[in-house]
């Protein structure tokens, strides 16, 4: 609800009542309505809000409402956003906008307010809050009892009331709550059923109380009994249900709680004896082993938590929770569930021998695979708990009985088969255990005798879920879910089309339910084709079945069904995909059909069967029905178990029992009406108050949620009621709806009529009007806009209103001030008409008979007038005093106010300094915060590591679990290797007892052959036995033939080998030439770098122009300044003069008032003229003062702009360099870049080279092999002339029998020294693996590695080389055997046995091919993961382009914002021209004002003249007043040339009044202009304020950066440091590697010493064979053909000297005796010569080895001296590096000390060579045999030692390029860090002079605001004294108007005075309201 009635909510209300305050928020929805707010992608949020700035086709531009960022998206991933009024809506399908980002803000706004409930449509979604709220307290229960669901706000409790209400009325209800693990099922669960027990029972009264545990104690307490047997610790929730289940709650008619039954669904039994590490087994083990007694511990024979098997992680405790006090709430809720003690203790030993399963350990007999086992304590713990025998036991798990056809055999059983045979048991036991408890508390729960009419259902399950390997539970879990996805949409359907009905609503009705059919019929349909579970059962009834086959069959039948898709052929073929409502789903086959039909072993089942225990034997009561080992053994060949026929009827698959509950299900769900709660989890860590946005979203998608807003769509989901939607939109359609009442109905229909709404878009019901989505939001707008329409116009008519009241108050100011001007005008014409003048004279001539009268009259008045001008006199007197008092008192002030206002200066320069102190203090703050907000973000940095730590913990044990998956997968395929072998072993037997057979035959043979020797007599026996040998012969001719054909097939498959090493070479030709192609567009990429370089160059000099230009701006405005401050002094000075001027004008008024005084006989003109004048001047000083005020105010905005202008400048200045600096990063950026392609380009040549290198040697095998068909070609030729021989040499074969034994003994052990040859290459291979398993880092170790690999390659042809050399030595030595045993019959047999023997060695030499054939797949591998890198590394380059180009861009927008700047100074600097034109014609003014007042003064000095003259006529006249009637002439020509010059004054005075109307109107026109001009310069003042603030804060925001950017390089340089050290570790390393190589080649030399010491034994040797041979001269001419023969295989080092020996042998046995064995000791003899010029070119080889690695380590000595020159040529530039150049310098001394002890190393090791030489001369015979295997090991030795000698100086050499690399980009590191830190600490140093320069600045600003104060103070003190004066002698007019009384003597002139002074005393009044008059129009 969104409020609550009173209005005051309380704790607990908070949770569930939204603030009424937050809906009607009129500020949020203004701010939606003009922002034009939507929903925008974000990846941490999810969605955010932003407003739309501009359109640009399918682009929309907006700004982020968070941080004010302007992004372009596409305009469909835009999403509308709904208005504020539908903020924390309770319905989400109330809103206007259905979306999901709406769906999602909505859920984040309740969430984060504390309301974790929300409807959605028919959802209830709850969000988990991970803590305990105060909403379901009995309050709240009693809050929602009986209360409908619109009423209260959403609650779980508000579902079940409902539900139990509806269940009342006659209808049966289900609550189906779902979701994944930690999200809050079984809570939310158990907060339901808390609920109905307590509203079902709470009317229940005294009935029935006698029941053991009352039965809605018994339904709570059944929980506990279930989450201790069901629930387990995982990772996200530490209470997990692993099962789902059903609870069903019955009622009988008064709604009273009858009874209740729970069926579960899919218990996840594997976790009783597997878990993760930081998960838990199911409860109850835990808590049997914590909170057990001692006597229980005896009796179920306990041990502790480390000690079983099955518990992997031991003890695993629960935060917040005891599990012994859990374990006696266990047996509490079993005692008050009515179990009796016997059941519990049966039920814990079953608990116990669960455990004690895992404990039982297997091993594996040595002569085969037959497992045993050796310790059976744990088994007869098994068997004492479970009551069978252990020996029955043990023989049924090792040797069970198993029936084949019609027979029963014991079968003995592997290792791996009992483990698994043991584990199924394990699970099995458990499984039938918790579905007995389940029956056992069901059967409690049905106890009462009371029929249930109706019933409530609540159904607790998993929800669909999307994992990383989904096996078959999950497919049977999103399975169930897809069920129920149909379920809710068909419900949805028929409820929208109950209410469309209902309001008489015509619309095209869509069962959405059908959108979910296919999906559902893949997975179950039976047949036509058959679904996923149909041909998971059809392949458990065949025997040969494998996962394998099942998948290939349900690709087969499913292959074009649009919710299936097949598996990619990368991946597993135990893998498919199904298209689910929530999306894709892939899932593995594997195990399938063994999970499907859950096998075990029927032995054990019979014995648990007639256990001694009643428990156990009732558990295991239905053993018929399970899956034996006689359905598994039928399986042959497959990865797992799988099963065949069974008996009819009983045997039922885990997937048919399932389909058949879930069918049950569906049906009793779709019988009733269901309520739909959905549980989210927030987040994976169990934190309250975060919402992790894209799993919340991943959540509504899976859960249906989103799939309900998809169904809202496509209807009206917005529905309003007539009265609503009238009171709330009425304003669009104003004048639409008449006056009166009218149907609610009827006006909607008008306003929606007006509205011009398309009737698509809504339809109007009974009692509501129906919107589709989004035309609820558009109608806000609409109304927003209205509501702004008619705000304004009310605005509009106020302003109105109140402009024309101040007009018509400005129009009675006007016709005021045109009556005063116009009766000022009359008098001022009628003062000069004529006859005005006459009747003012001769009106006082019309009395003249009372003259006597009048003149006494007028003595006494002259006499009051004296009186009262003496009285005058006195208060003159008085005020003269208070005038002196008063100026005394005017100078005390000033002199306070000259101390004050030092004060105030003193107080202002402490207050300048503490602001000072603040300002510093704040920048101290701010720094603080910036830190604090920079380990803030390390903090979060931390925690985002941290979270991806644990991601990737998760991950590990994913794939632990996946490994342990194939270890399983791995066991089962050893079982089935192993049978295998076992057959391959009987076929070895079978071999071996045939090779017996032959042999005894062989004896048998050999026994004839020896009959037939001493028998043969006679010709005839001796032709038959020679046709019997021509025979054999020919057949040994025939199998030659077929060798020969083999050795063809041979050559053609090298020519193949051949070929596909041509066409390698081609593909890496290719690759080289794509390399190439690549690395000139990397070099044209440099290209295009360097030229951006040199544009940014170009720039930054241009900026550097700018900048020197700039500078040169600033000494200009400083000198500016400088004379600006002259004019301010001269303006001083002027001032000063003005004041004294002031004060001199001032004295002058004094005077002229004591004059004044003095003065009683003026006329009344005179007294205009002077009060006017007096005006003139008040009015002019006035025009003074302001003109003085202005260009005061005009000089302080000149300062103002021109601090403005140097801040600015400054501001530029700095801007430049940020930019300078910028782009030096990026160009060592680039130039790091150019090093690094420079770096791979000649890396790529080099391998390139290294390519061409290993083609020339294929190319030169190939001639090799080529060579070798050729000779074998010549020995078949050469074999044929030998078979033809074979006849006439019979009779010498049986005296060589006993040689040609010894020498097949001889090839035995040569066959033994191949095979250890071959064992040592595969050793090599080894090491060479190993060696590229550890070089991993770079792309030239990864090219190194592959360079290695080839060579490995190269080193393993030429192996198998030596092989195919071998097996030529081998039938050369056959021939010779044959040769020589031309006679021999049984010889033929042996030769046969050689010849197999070479048979296994050329199968050893395939297996070898093979294994290099395996290599160069390896080889592949990692040429294709070089290519990944290439591609990454072109990635990377791209990414850098991208950089470059936003470098680019930002340049760009410097500029123009430089450009910008330009144009702002630009128009400044036009403005201050301005300024300063408009001073000088300002100035022009005041001087000619100065002029105009000078002449004004000028003027006035004649009037007083003339004044004073008038006076001395006037004391005349007054003086001869006696005289006045006899001079009545003479008076009247006085009196016409005073009215002339009265006239003249007049006109004086006229053009005065002009000038001064001028001056006036000219002073208006300049005030106007200042106040426009001060207003401009305020506002410009203001706006530059405000930019500099932003700007000094955008400075403070750069220095930040640069000090992040500091910190950054300082890392780098730690992290420099760390990799310095680490390669000065691998330095050492490689030094100790050197040494050993160094060691391994002084080695090396010793032992070819030794081998020139042995070759020249063998010299002399050969010397004496030669005398010997020249003896047998004659016999020379055969063993020169045999040489022929061997010259073509002169590198064959170990047969030669193996043909050598046989020869020498045969030489000194039969040497007087046979002249065959002496002519093949001349040929030994002869071989020997060539072996010695052999080994003598060898030895030079080495030696030149040897000087090229002496002149290689000469180079290696050059490098080092280059490259101390180097480092002391930088030592001369950076003196920080002279430790580093050092420390090289010290290692690059040791490495020389180190060459020359190993050079005199050397020299004293061919010293002591020499003289063990000269010792170890012995005698010939007794060395030979040793001497041959000592060259047969040295020759091994040999060729790997140099080939170590090789790899190590290649690592040698690139370890020095990687020093060498390194040591530079350290340089280049520590250059940079440390212009880095010279920048920051300049932009520091200029930021501080700036601030000072501004500080300085402001100061003198406020120096002259508190002198132009000062100023102003004085200028009003004056004007306030100039007032005060101008009412004194306005005073003193009025004393001085009777004055002319004293001349009334006596005649016509005394009347004519008084009448004259009545005048003037009428005049001055009408003076007075003139005056006061103007004031007041002023």
């Amino acid at each position: 609800m969104a409020k609550k009635a009173d209005g005051a909510l309380s704790e607990d209300e908070k949770f569930l009542f939204l603030d009424k305050n937050f809906i009607n928020s009129p500020l949020a929805q203004a701010d939606w309505a003009a922002k034009k707010l939507v929903w925008v992608p974000s990846e941490k949020q999810g969605f955010e809000a932003a407003s739309i700035k501009e359109e640009r086709g399918d682009e929309v531009v907006v700004e982020l409402a968070e941080n004010g960022k302007k992004v372009t998206i596409n305009k469909d991933d835009i999403q509308k956003m709904n208005p504020p009024k539908f903020s924390k809506v309770e319905d989400m399908a109330e809103l206007t906008c259905l979306n999901e980002a709406s769906v999602l803000h909505n859920l984040r706004e309740r969430y984060f307010s504390g309301l974790i409930y929300t409807y959605s449509g028919l959802f209830c979604v709850v969000v988990n809050p991970y803590k305990m709220l105060p909403i379901y307290s009995e309050k709240i229960i009693e809050m929602y009892k009986g209360k409908k669901r619109h009423e209260i706000p959403p609650h779980i409790y508000s579902i079940a009331d409902n539900a139990y209400r509806n269940m009342l009325q006659g209808k049966s209800l289900n609550l189906l709550v779902l979701r994944e693990s930690g999200a809050g099922k079984t809570e939310n669960t158990k907060k339901v059923i808390q609920y109905l027990a307590l509203i079902a029972s709470s009317h229940k009264g005294k009935k029935e109380t006698s029941i053991t545990g009352e039965l809605e104690k018994q339904l709570l307490q059944a929980n506990p009994i279930l989450e201790a047997f069901g629930n387990a610790k995982t990772i996200k929730n530490d209470n997990s249900s692993r099962f789902g289940k059903f609870i069903r709650i019955n009622f009988d008619v008064t709604g009273y709680i009858v009874g209740a039954n729970i069926e579960t669904y899919l218990l996840e039994k594997s976790r009783c004896i597997r878990q993760a590490k930081i998960e838990r087994a199911f409860h109850i083990f835990y808590y049997l082993l914590s909170g057990a007694g001692e006597q229980q511990r005896k009796d179920l024979l306990l041990e502790g938590f480390g000690d079983y098997r099955f518990l992997m992680a031991g003890h695993v405790p629960v935060p917040g929770a005891s599990d012994s006090e859990m374990f006696e709430e266990t047996l509490e809720a079993m005692g008050i569930m009515g179990f009796t003690e016997e059941e519990q203790t049966g039920i814990l030993k079953i608990v116990s021998s669960v455990l004690q399963l895992g404990n039982i350990e297997f091993k594996k007999e040595r002569n085969n695979d037959q497992a045993s086992m050796p310790d059976n304590t744990a088994a007869q713990k098994v068997c004492h708990l479970l009551g069978i025998n252990v020996t029955d036991f043990t023989r049924a798990i090792l040797t069970p009985r198993i029936k084949v056809g019609r027979e029963v055999v014991q079968k003995a059983q592997t290792k791996e088969q009992a483990d698994f045979a043991v584990e199924a048991l394990a699970k099995a036991k458990y499984d039938r255990l918790f579905k007995w408890i389940l029956a056992r508390v069901n059967k409690a729960l049905d106890k009462t005798k009371r029929q249930g009419a109706s019933f409530l259902g609540i159904l607790d399950i998993a929800g669909f879920e999307i994992f990383e390997v989904n096996s078959f539970e999950q497919l049977c879990i999103n399975f169930t879910n897809e069920k129920l996805q149909q379920l809710f949409n068909h419900t949805m359907f028929i409820l929208e089309q109950e209410e469309y009905k209902r309001e008489g609503i015509e619309w095209s009705f869509i069962d959405f339910g059908l959108d979910l059919q296919p999906c559902i019929e893949l997975i179950e349909r039976p047949n036509n084709p058959p679904g996923i579970l149909a041909l998971l059962d059809e392949e458990c009834w065949f025997p040969k079945a494998t996962d394998t086959s099942f998948v290939e069959k349900l690709c087969t039948e499913q292959a074009n069904h649009p919710k299936f898709q097949k598996p990619k052929q990368l991946k597993d073929k135990t893998e498919f995909s199904v298209f689910h409502y929530a999306g894709r789903v892939n899932y593995n086959a594997s195990e399938w059909l063994t999970k499907n039909m859950d096998p075990l072993n029927d032995n054990v089942t019979a014995l648990l069967n007639n256990s001694s225990s009643a428990y156990v034997a009732d558990l295991w009561k239905d053993v018929d029905r399970i899956v034996g080992l006689d359905q598994i053994t039928k399986m042959s060949d497959s990865s797992a178990p799988s099963a065949s026929k069974t008996k009819k009827g009983m045997f039922r698959t885990v997937g048919q029992l399932y389909k058949e509950s879930l069918t049950k299900l569906m049906t009793t769900l779709r019988n009733t009406n269901p309520n739909f709660v959905r549980c989210i989890i927030p987040n994976h860590e169990k934190r309250s108050g975060k919402l992790d946005a894209n799993l919340v979203l991943e959540q509504l998608r899976c859960n249906g949620v989103l799939e309900g807003i998809r169904i809202c769509r496509q209807g009206f989901p917005n529905r309003v009621l007539f009265q609503e939607f009238r009171q709330r939109y009425e304003i669009l359609a104003a004048g639409s709806i008449p006056k009166g009442f009218m149907d609610g109905k009827q006006a909607c229909a008008i306003m929606i009529k007006a509205l011009e709404l398309d009737t698509n878009l809504y339809r109007i019901g009974q009692s509501k009007i129906f919107f589709r989505t989004g035309v609820l939001a558009h109608l806000e707008e609409e109304r927003d806009m209205k509501v702004t329409v008619v705000i304004i116009a009310f605005q509009a008519q106020a302003r109105g209103h109140l402009a024309r009241k101040a007009f018509a108050k400005r129009q009675q100011q006007l016709t005021a001030m045109k009556v005063i001007q116009r009766n000022c005008a009359a008098y001022l014409k009628l003062r000069n008409w004529q006859w005005w003048r006459l009747f003012t004279k001769v009106k006082p001539l019309l009395q003249v008979t009372r003259q006597e009268e009048e003149m006494h009259l007028k003595e006494d008045e002259l006499h009051r007038t004296k009186e009262l001008q003496q009285k005058a006199e006195m208060e003159i007197k008085d005020l003269s005093q208070k005038h002196t008092q008063l100026v005394e008192e005017k100078n005390l002030l000033q002199e306070q106010l000259q101390a004050e206002t030092e004060l105030y200066a003193e107080a202002e320069e402490m207050r300048i300094r503490l602001s000072a102190k603040k300002q510093e203090l704040e920048e101290i703050l701010h720094e603080m915060e910036a830190r604090i907000e920079e380990e803030e973000e390390r903090n979060v940095v931390l925690q985002g590591e941290k979270k991806k730590m644990q991601q990737q913990m998760q991950e590990l044990e994913e794939q632990l679990e996946e490994e342990e998956d194939a270890r399983q997968k791995l066991q089962l395929e050893k079982v089935t290797a192993e049978g295998k072998i076992k057959k391959l072993e009987d076929e070895v037997l079978i071999m071996d007892d045939q090779n017996n057979k032959l042999q005894k035959e062989r004896k048998l043979m050999e026994e004839r052959i020896a009959d037939l020797s001493t028998n043969m007599a006679e010709e005839e026996e001796k032709s038959k036995n020679l046709t019997k040998l021509k025979n054999k012969h020919e057949s040994m001719i025939s199998e030659l033939e077929v060798r020969l054909k083999k050795e063809e097939k041979a050559r053609q498959e090298l020519d193949k080998g051949k070929r596909k090493l041509e066409a390698e070479s081609n593909d890496l030709q290719e690759q080289i030439a794509d390399l190439q192609a690549q690395i000139a567009e990397l070099k044209a990429q440099l290209a295009k770098k360097e030229e951006e370089l040199q544009n940014a160059l170009g720039r930054l000099e241009d900026e550097t122009a700018q900048k020197n230009n700039a500078l040169k701006k600033i000494r200009e405005l400083e000198g500016h300044i400088s004379d600006l401050q002259e004019d301010l002094d001269s303006e001083r000075a002027a001032r000063n003069k003005a004041e004294k001027y002031k004060r001199d004008l001032g004295e002058e008024l004094e005077a002229l008032k004591s004059e004044l005084e003095d003065t009683l006989d003026s006329t009344a003109t005179q007294q205009e003229l002077r009060t006017k004048r007096e005006q003139e001047v008040t009015i002019l000083k006035r025009a003074l003062e302001e003109e003085s005020r202005s260009h005061e105010a005009q000089m302080q905005e000149m300062r103002q702009k021109q601090t403005q202008a140097v801040e600015e400048l400054t501001e530029q200045l700095e801007q430049s360099k940020r930019v300078k600096a910028n782009l030096d990063k990026a160009k060592q950026a680039l130039e790091k870049e150019n090093g690094e392609l420079a770096r791979d380009v000649s890396s790529l040549s080099q391998a390139k080279q290294e390519v061409e290198h290993k083609r020339k040697k294929l190319e030169g095998q190939l001639t090799d092999l080529q060579a070798k068909y050729n000779d074998g070609e010549k020995q078949k030729a050469e074999l044929g002339e030998r078979v033809s021989k074979l006849s006439n040499e019979l009779d010498s074969v049986t005296n060589l029998l006993n040689e040609a034994e010894g020498k097949t003994i001889k090839l035995n052990k040569d066959v033994s020294s191949l095979s250890s040859q071959l064992q040592d290459t595969q050793e090599l291979l080894s090491e060479e693996t190993r060696m590229k398993l550890n070089v991993t880092t770079r792309m030239r170790q990864v090219e190194e590695e592959r360079n290695t690999l080839q060579e490995q390659l190269d080193e393993e042809v030429e192996a198998k080389r030596n092989v195919e050399r071998n097996i030529s030595t081998l039938n050369i030595q056959l021939s010779d055997s044959k040769k020589k045993l031309e006679e021999f019959v049984s010889s033929v047999e042996l030769l046969e046995e050689g010849k197999k023997r070479l048979h296994r060695d050329l199968e050893a030499a395939n297996t070898q091919f093979e294994e290099k054939a395996s290599a160069y797949d390896k080889l592949e591998k990692t040429k294709n993961r070089l290519q990944q890198e290439l591609e990454d590394l072109i990635v990377d380059l791209d990414n850098q382009r991208q950089l470059v180009s936003n470098l680019e861009k930002k340049q760009k927008k410097f500029d123009q914002i430089l450009a910008e700047e330009k144009s702002i100074s630009n128009k400044y600097a036009d403005e201050r021209d301005r300024a300063e034109a408009e001073a000088r014609e300002k100035e022009t003014r005041s001087l000619s004002l100065a002029r105009a007042l000078d002449e004004a003064q000028v003027s006035r000095e004649e009037l007083e003249r003339i004044n004073k003259q008038l006076r001395t006529e006037m004391e005349d006249l007054v003086s001869s007043k006696d005289d006045v009637g006899k001079s009545v002439h003479e008076m009247e020509k006085s009196k016409r040339a005073l009215e002339t010059q009265v006239e003249e004054m007049k006109t004086q005075l006229e053009e005065l009044e002009d000038e001064l109307q001028a001056t006036e109107d000219a002073k208006l026109r300049l005030e106007v202009n200042m106040q426009a001009l001060k207003a401009q310069f305020e506002r410009d003042l203001q706006g530059r304020d405000e930019q500099s603030e932003e700007k000094r804060r955008q400075l403070g925001k750069q220095v930040r950066e640069l000090e992040t950017e500091l910190e950054d390089e300082r890392k780098q340089r730690a992290l420099v440091g760390t990799a310095k050290k680490k390669l000065e570790g691998d330095l050492k390393e490689m030094e100790g590697q050197l040494e050993a190589v160094t060691k391994g080649r002084d080695e090396a030399v010793k032992q070819l010493r030794k081998i020139q010491g042995q070759m020249k034994d063998f010299q002399r040797e050969l010397e004496d064979a030669c005398n010997a041979r020249e003896e047998v001269l004659a016999t020379a001419k055969e063993s020169e053909k045999k040489a022929k023969s061997l010259e073509a295989e002169l590198m064959q080092l170990q047969e030669d000297l193996a043909a050598a020996d046989r020869a020498r042998k045969q030489a000194e046995a039969e040497r007087d005796e046979l002249a065959d064995e002496l002519s093949s000791n001349t040929s030994g003899k002869s071989a020997m010569v060539d072996e010695k010029r052999r080994l003598e070119a060898k030895i030079s080889a080495l030696e030149e080895e040897l000087e090229e690695e002496q002149s290689s380590m000469e180079m290696l000595n050059d490098r080092l001296k280059k490259a101390v020159q180097q480092t002391e040529q930088l030592n001369n530039e950076l003196a920080s590096e002279r430790s580093t150049s050092q420390k090289n310098e010290s290692a690059r001394q040791q490495l020389e000390r180190q060459n020359k002890e190993l050079k005199a190393k050397l020299q004293e090791m061919e010293g002591a060579i020499k003289s063990k030489f000269k010792t170890s001369i012995t005698s010939l015979e007794a060395k030979v045999q040793g001497l041959e295997e000592q060259l047969e090991q040295e020759a091994r030795e040999k060729q790997a030692s140099v080939k170590g000698l090789r790899q190590k100086e290649k690592k040698l050499k690139d370890m020095f390029m990687q020093v060498e690399d390194e040591r530079k980009q350290a340089e280049q590191y520590k250059d940079q860090a440390e212009k880095a830190n010279a920048r920051v600490k300049q932009l520091k140093r200029q930021l501080e002079e700036s601030e000072e320069e501004a500080q300085r600045i402001t100061a003198a600003r406020r120096k002259l605001q508190r002198e132009l104060d000062e100023a102003t103070e004085s200028s009003e003190a004056m004007s306030r004294e100039v007032a005060a004066l101008k009412n004194k002698l306005r005073r003193g007019n009025e004393v001085s108007f009777s004055a002319p009384r004293r001349g009334g003597g006596g005649g016509g002139g005394g009347r004519r005075g008084v009448i004259e002074a009545g005048g003037s005393d009428e005049e001055a009044d009408v003076h007075d309201r003139d005056f006061n008059g103007t004031k007041a129009s002023e």
